[in-house]
């Protein structure tokens, strides 16, 4: 899906599963540029990295960004003075224990593809998998899409 930044769906494209993420940009984003010329800059999760961003920035000339975690701190300098001399003081490197696993927290601009895919997994015909062709589970996208916008509309 691509979607806008405040996670509204701009266009959608449902495809066999047995195809990685990268692989299916171009077919994603056929069309986009003319569709959208305003859009300059993605952000995009790990799975487009390699062949999916550099095909972005490529054929479409956008710049994209790859949201990742913050990198873990696997260790710190601490001072050691030597016994020798006072005056000199030396750092070593010293290992943290490593942390249990845990939930790190949500990825930066990626909570918003999340949030659009917990407001379109809350219609029924979208929290399963009825469809047999991937054409009607994307009009089925857009059609949720509209009637979740049309109701932000009058609430305005």
């Amino acid at each position: 899906m691509l979607l806008d930044t405040l996670g509204m769906v701009l266009k959608a494209k449902v495809h066999a599963a047995d195809l990685q993420d990268r692989a299916t940009v171009p077919l994603v984003l056929e069309g986009a540029a003319k569709d959208f010329p305003r859009l300059g800059h993605l952000w995009v999760d790990q799975g487009y990295t390699g062949t999916g961003k550099a095909w972005i920035e490529e054929h479409l000339g956008w710049s994209v960004e790859v949201v990742k975690h913050p990198p873990k701190p696997r260790g710190e300098w601490k001072p050691r003075a030597d016994l020798d001399d006072l005056s000199t003081v030396y750092f070593e490197w010293v290992r943290l224990p490593p942390e249990p696993k845990r939930f790190r927290g949500p990825l930066p601009r990626r909570w918003v593809a999340e949030r659009t895919i917990g407001w379109l997994s809350q219609s029924r015909r979208l929290s399963k998998e009825y469809e047999r062709l991937c054409e009607t589970s994307q009009a089925v996208i857009y059609a949720v899409m509209n009637r979740l916008m049309l109701r932000r509309l009058t609430r305005v």
